[in-house]
């Protein structure tokens, strides 16, 4: 099951589509996507992996192209670019498995995880990297909303 990266953030895959548009009309090579936005190969995969995961960019033998979704994101006003991240991120752990429960606690959704065999977050500062991705992609998007102890689902209108 595809999943977050504990370490990619929004402002990342936001930086990596404006650089790839504006910069690079598009595609470029991941080395030198590195070099343009001065971080480490180490650093950049994670929001790489995400990104194109989220179906934002294409990544395929060293090389990185913003797609149609990825331009009409960066393009997008901020409500959309919100809609566009909770239609992409619906789909991915930790979110499919937040979902399936509703409403939870970070202790509940890691338990859960792991019971499914997903390693994604399976390390020290594992329930951590899930409570920050919940805030983050899930809190921003509006697909997740948080009170003082709990995490809940918010349930949309499905596109017909």
């Amino acid at each position: 099951m595809d999943s977050i990266e504990p370490d990619a953030r929004i402002a990342d895959l936001v930086g990596i589509l404006y650089v790839l548009s504006f910069i690079f009309k598009e595609k470029t090579d991941l080395f030198e996507l590195e070099k343009e936005m001065e971080v480490d190969l180490d650093d950049l995969m994670p929001i790489v992996y995400t990104a194109s995961t989220l179906g934002f960019v294409e990544a395929t033998e060293g090389d990185i192209a913003i797609t149609q979704k990825g331009r009409e994101y960066i393009s997008s006003s901020l409500k959309k670019r919100k809609e566009i991240l909770r239609n992409s991120i619906e789909n991915v752990e930790p979110f499919v498995t937040a979902r399936e429960l509703g409403k939870f606690n970070i202790e509940e959704l890691y338990d859960a995880l792991q019971e499914k065999g997903i390693q994604t977050y399976n390390r020290p500062s594992g329930k951590r990297d899930l409570e920050i991705i919940l805030i983050e992609w899930g809190l921003y998007s509006g697909l997740i909303k948080k009170d003082e102890e709990d995490f809940q689902v918010m349930h949309f209108p499905s596109a017909a």
